[in-house]
């Protein structure tokens, strides 16, 4: 028999120690160590991490890297950069970390090296993206291209639209861009409001070329072009391009298959913005700087593959994500960049977080006894200070925060990059310290007052700091989540690589369709409330 996560030795060992530093405030933590601000810090790959305001200590991070070892982290971190299939669920290896490994490693999956497959893609990703960037490839009437639209959902949007926010100081502003990904059609209106059909290039990205929204959207996107362009169905060819993998249905789409982008089953969409899904990022800011953002991913894949676990950044966080969550059920974290330019980056660890260890049952189909999977969530700063950090600083629930800093601001504008790093240490310390009634007395509050502005303190948070954000470091950023959720997923035995989760409302969905659009009444046989709003809606679409 198995052994359970919540029989393991190190566990019960941080249930004891939980016990005995739960009530432990961290102004006493950092009374008791005069160098604990430089003591819990760690450094890798230009990244530098203070989790020095966690409620943790020496003993708390011995434990729960004695956790990670019981777990056997290092050999299934092996085991996913060597290729295995480690993904059970749907018999697959799980190899983002080859999409961004360079030309001469050996990375292989059923005994075959992939890397050169993946390099062979990069450049025709690359070859292609200096076309368009140059004006070399014309639409259907000779003119170039000026607009580019994504169409993607999930990893194939939330990716793509994240990089491009967050590198658009480097994208070539003669081109336009924008994505599209929910199948409510305003997105596709709104997106493409203004262009120029003869101008635009669509890009359509999904593995089997039959997601729902997706292809919806797509043949949304066909029809628009063909209604611009007078109908002709040849200039689908020079409007459209594909990442897929269904040579057939790209065919029948009208896109030569010679500009169909291929990505592999051992990447999941959530962990594909490195691969062809990342086109729409090379023509923004071209193929120097998209192998730049590889080259990060690389740098933070080999820190993590090769770093002790106590100087480990992506293990470092992951494992305090696992003492907030299951020991002082802590059921959100808060993800916090303070640079406008990354304000997508909280919506895209959404899904990299929660699809991958959203999940109720273990590897071997057990149920868990333990919480998996906190909620991610979060804005730029200071927007967020101004709207949720009251909860964070004096509500009843407690919330992990990582802020993320630079040193150089982008757009140097006078004082505003130091009040926005400012912001960053204030909070910080705001929330690990707080302020005591005795010091909102001696500030000359009347009595009744006081405790309205007394601040808790012991809100726990990581700093993460580096020098600029540059495609390099995005790619360092990012890949530390990635395997952040990797060693959260290994503790919790959960597979952080399957998401059957999406499938149910999705497959309900598609039976739904036929009776909202059905020209007779349809016998429905849901239960009595989605019979009766199915009516509801029917009857309200046929109102005029």
């Amino acid at each position: 028999m198995k052994t359970l996560l919540t029989d393991r030795p190190a566990w019960k060992s941080l249930s004891e120690h939980h016990k005995e530093i739960e009530k432990l405030h961290l102004r006493e933590l950092f009374a008791e160590d005069g160098n604990r601000g430089e003591q819990f810090t760690a450094e890798a790959a230009g990244l530098f991490l203070d989790y020095s305001k966690n409620r943790v200590t020496e003993t708390t991070l011995k434990l729960l890297l004695q956790l990670a070892q019981e777990c056997n982290l290092r050999t299934k971190m092996d085991a996913m950069f060597s290729g295995e299939k480690i993904n059970a669920t749907e018999n697959r290896a799980v190899l983002h970390v080859a999409l961004r490994a360079p030309r001469d490693a050996v990375i292989k999956v059923d005994g075959k090296n992939v890397v050169p497959e993946v390099h062979a893609v990069l450049d025709r990703m690359a070859d292609f993206s200096n076309r368009v960037r140059k004006g070399d490839w014309k639409g259907h009437t000779g003119k170039r291209i000026r607009s580019v639209v994504n169409i993607g959902i999930g990893g194939s949007d939330l990716g793509p639209v994240m990089a491009y926010e967050a590198l658009k100081h480097y994208s070539d502003r003669a081109l336009t861009f924008r994505f599209v990904s929910n199948v409510d059609g305003i997105d596709f209106v709104e997106a493409t409001r203004e262009l120029d059909p003869a101008e635009t290039l669509f890009i359509v990205s999904s593995k089997t070329f039959t997601t729902l929204e997706t292809m919806t959207n797509a043949q949304t996107a066909r029809d628009w072009l063909l209604s611009g362009l007078g109908g002709d169905r040849s200039a689908v060819a020079k409007h459209f391009v594909a990442v897929s993998t269904n040579a057939e249905k790209v065919s029948a789409f009208g896109i030569d298959t010679a500009n169909m982008f291929g990505f592999w089953d051992w990447v999941g969409g959530r962990y594909s913005m490195d691969s062809a899904i990342g086109l729409s990022t090379m023509l923004a800011i071209g193929p120097d700087n998209f192998r730049a953002l590889l080259k990060g991913f690389h740098e933070m894949d080999e820190h993590f593959l090769t770093a002790p676990f106590e100087r480990n950044l992506p293990v470092l966080l992951g494992l305090l994500a696992v003492w907030y969550t299951d020991f002082f059920d802590a059921q959100t974290i808060a993800v916090l960049p303070y640079e406008q330019y990354l304000k997508r980056f909280p919506a895209y660890l959404q899904q990299l977080t929660m699809e991958s260890n959203g999940k109720h049952v273990t590897l071997d189909g057990q149920q868990v006894n333990y919480d998996t999977g906190p909620i991610f969530w979060g804005e730029p700063g200071t927007n967020g200070q101004h709207s949720f950090y009251q909860l964070i600083h004096q509500g009843t629930r407690l919330i992990p925060c990582d802020f993320i800093g630079f040193g150089q601001a982008m757009t140097p504008l006078g004082r505003h990059h130091d009040m926005l790093l400012a912001n960053v240490f204030a909070q910080a310390e705001a929330l690990a310290f707080g302020k005591t009634a005795e010091q909102v007395k001696a500030e000359g509050t009347a009595d009744w007052l006081v405790p309205h502005r007394v601040f808790e303190g012991n809100r726990p948070s990581n700093v993460i700091l580096t020098e600029r954000l540059t495609p390099e470091v995005l790619g360092k950023l990012v890949a530390l989540y990635e395997h952040s959720v990797f060693t959260q997923g290994v503790i919790w035995n959960v597979n952080p690589f399957d998401q059957w989760g999406v499938e149910l409302g999705k497959a309900l969905a598609q039976r739904i369709v036929p009776e909202l659009e059905s020209p007779t009444e349809p016998a429905l046989n849901h239960d009595s409330s989605t019979n009766n709003l199915i009516r509801r809606y029917r009857a309200m679409r046929t109102r005029t």
